[in-house]
């Protein structure tokens, strides 16, 4: 059983919902703790002016937020961040060819208010995954499996529970994981690789590492062969 384990991301690019389209089972490692400056509550789209950064407000606690755990930590609804948000992508994308059909449906998401961060990017994702056509992979969260130990042993331990015997990682996770215990617990790793075709982007020049919103904004039905074309 093929598996992938990745902390929950905001509106993530579409090298994440590839991890996903490859997995048996998706766990969202919502168990760690949260990174300050990492995509848990943050992306980018592209507007008429550039690259834009779309930011989620949290509840800080100053230097100790980086000591909570994801799942714990909780959206800053004092801000009208939703509001901006979606004001944001109608600007940039209202010309799309693909944008209003899914213009209705992310209006009613974003009035949701979710009190806990991971829980908005966590159902939203998998509603991208859906709205993608990948509807044979299983989520579930770290934080129902009730696992320890750190980087590689908490790793191993979440895949021995669910009998996953290959798993998938991104790239930049080299530096850290101790590929011996994989061979020790009889588990295969599999690296990603990312390289996808080029797709239409309003806006030059091409950035293919923006939100996976614009792909499906651009393409629509067809983005998911824009993401796994390479295994063809």
């Amino acid at each position: 059983m093929k598996c992938v384990i990745l902390q929950p991301s905001y509106i993530p690019w579409r090298g994440y919902f590839h991890q996903i389209f490859k997995a048996d089972v998706f766990v969202f490692y919502d168990d760690v703790q949260y990174d300050k400056r990492g995509w848990r509550n943050r992306n980018r789209i592209k507007t008429p002016q550039g690259t834009k950064w779309l930011t989620i407000p949290v509840h800080s606690r100053g230097a100790q937020i980086e000591h909570t755990p994801i799942h714990a930590i909780k959206i800053d609804w004092e801000q009208p961040w939703n509001t901006q948000h979606l004001k944001a992508l109608q600007h940039s994308y209202a010309k799309a060819p693909y944008y209003n059909q899914y213009r209705q449906a992310l209006e009613q998401y974003y009035q949701q208010k979710f009190e806990y961060l991971a829980d908005f990017d966590i159902c939203l994702t998998t509603t991208l995954a859906g709205w993608l056509g990948i509807r044979h992979t299983q989520f579930i969260r770290s934080s129902e499996l009730h696992t320890s130990g750190n980087k590689t042993d908490k790793l191993i331990q979440i895949l021995r529970k669910l009998g996953a015997d290959h798993y998938i990682s991104g790239p930049a996770a080299k530096a850290y994981i101790e590929e011996e215990k994989f061979k020790e617990a009889g588990i295969r790793l599999e690296y990603m690789t990312y390289q996808y075709p080029p797709y239409p982007q309003l806006y030059p020049p091409y950035d293919p590492q923006v939100s996976i919103l614009d792909l499906l904004f651009m393409t629509g039905d067809k983005a998911l062969q824009y993401i796994i074309q390479p295994e063809a």
